[in-house]
């Protein structure tokens, strides 16, 4: 059986790959590109069929974070000319939010830039997101807030928000390189919180700050072993202004298969293609439907994204279909248990998660070389230099904290 054959076995049995065979699919060629993503595809259609989840981005409040991370525009001593301002009212945040959800988003993403929030934050965001359920109790709605404290999550889960975002962004190992404000333990403490609280986990990566395929690997399976039930994968935006401006190393097709690796080593979580899929799949973008169930609608916090209208028109042109708000999300058999990664589900029984964690990355068949037929093992070419492509990064200036419509 070949390494595709294996990984489309595995996905659907929610077994782990091995450490070398997601680092085969990363070392794949371009020549072997459809294959891969063929074979990831499999793997999505079984457990996601051909919905495509829309999430929508309100930023509550924009810029001035004390935290130095370097990919961010909102930084500490970021030069980015982005939209700066104060907390949103609870209804100018609800009045966001419906827009997203008139263009079809089915979850509301409340975002907050900071270290974290205090105890009065946290006041506020709930206020928001009553407003919110008030106005349509069908929606989801997701806070990312930064680092909690204890009781936080709680309160937030209260209030009626569903679930929680803070991402990994890169491997434990590197993580120094990228923040030295906080630190990789602090991230997985907040994830842990959210769990804890019975919040739905959200998680995820940033490709492209010049990491290795080891790197990635390495992150891609700490969420596996964190196992939340959304895990966002974004391509970094080389904003000008900020430490990474410069960090154009990016592919289409290096993104597809760090999107099919991704959903090799997580089978059943909802893998979302989140910020610079624009910047950096550009066309390629209806291929990356076969990989992941779930985009951002519209705009992101401080940069521009295609048009809402482009978005649901490249979902139906690929043959996918809209989530509809009543259809869940998730398979069963994670739905059933309480979804949120957590030990036990809400009644009692096994979570489901991504599967089985035990020998994560080091057991199993083998991985590049073990094999026989499978062609996609083979040295990549060396990687191709990213061009810059600034004129496709245009910072958001309209939506929340403006005057002008936004994007949905």
């Amino acid at each position: 059986m070949d390494l595709l054959n294996t990984l489309v076995d595995k996905g659907i049995r929610r077994a782990s790959p091995t450490r070398e065979e997601a680092l085969a699919v990363l070392a794949s060629s371009d020549e072997d590109l459809l294959d891969v993503v063929a074979a990831a595809g499999k793997v999505r259609r079984h457990w996601f069929g051909r919905r495509v989840k829309l999430n929508y981005l309100v930023n509550l409040k924009s810029g001035l974070c004390p935290e130095d991370c370097s990919y961010c525009s909102q930084r500490l001593g970021s030069k980015a000319e982005i939209l700066k301002y104060t907390w949103l009212k609870p209804g100018q945040a609800t009045a966001a939010a419906a827009a997203g959800v008139a263009g079809g988003a089915k979850r509301v993403c409340l975002v907050a830039s900071g270290r974290g929030p205090t105890d009065r934050d946290v006041d506020r965001v709930s206020d928001t997101i009553r407003a919110i359920k008030a106005q349509d109790g069908a929606v989801e709605v997701c806070a990312c807030l930064g680092l909690l404290s204890d009781g936080q999550a709680e309160r937030l889960r209260a209030a009626g928000a569903d679930a929680y975002n803070h991402n990994l962004n890169t491997s434990e190992a590197t993580y120094g390189d990228i923040t030295t404000t906080h630190t990789y333990a602090d991230r997985v403490d907040t994830v842990t919180k959210a769990y804890a609280a019975g919040l739905s986990a959200c998680s995820g990566l940033i490709a492209g700050m010049g990491e290795s395929d080891g790197d990635l690997v390495d992150v891609v399976f700490a969420l596996r072993d964190l196992d939340p039930d959304s895990v966002p994968v974004n391509f970094l935006i080389p904003m000008e202004g900020t430490p990474l401006a410069k960090e154009w190393h990016l592919t289409p097709q290096r993104c597809l298969r760090i999107l099919a690796m991704t959903r090799f080593v997580c089978p059943d979580a909802e893998v979302r293609i989140a910020g610079g899929r624009e910047v950096h799949l550009r066309t390629m973008q209806p291929l990356a439907l076969h990989l992941a169930n779930s985009i951002f609608l519209g705009d992101y916090l401080t940069s521009e994204g295609q048009a809402g209208h482009a978005d649901l028109e490249m979902i139906a042109d690929a043959g996918f279909e809209v989530e509809g708000a009543a259809e869940v999300t998730l398979p069963e058999h994670r739905a059933r248990s309480g979804g949120c990664g957590s030990p036990t589900g809400a009644d009692g029984g096994a979570a489901g998660g991504c599967g089985p964690h035990a020998g994560t990355g080091d057991g199993g068949t083998g991985g590049c070389g073990s094999h026989t037929g499978g062609g996609v093992c083979a040295p990549a070419p060396a990687a191709r230099a990213e061009e810059p492509r600034t004129d496709l990064v245009a910072v958001r200036r309209r939506g929340a904290g403006t005057d002008l419509a936004p994007n949905a």
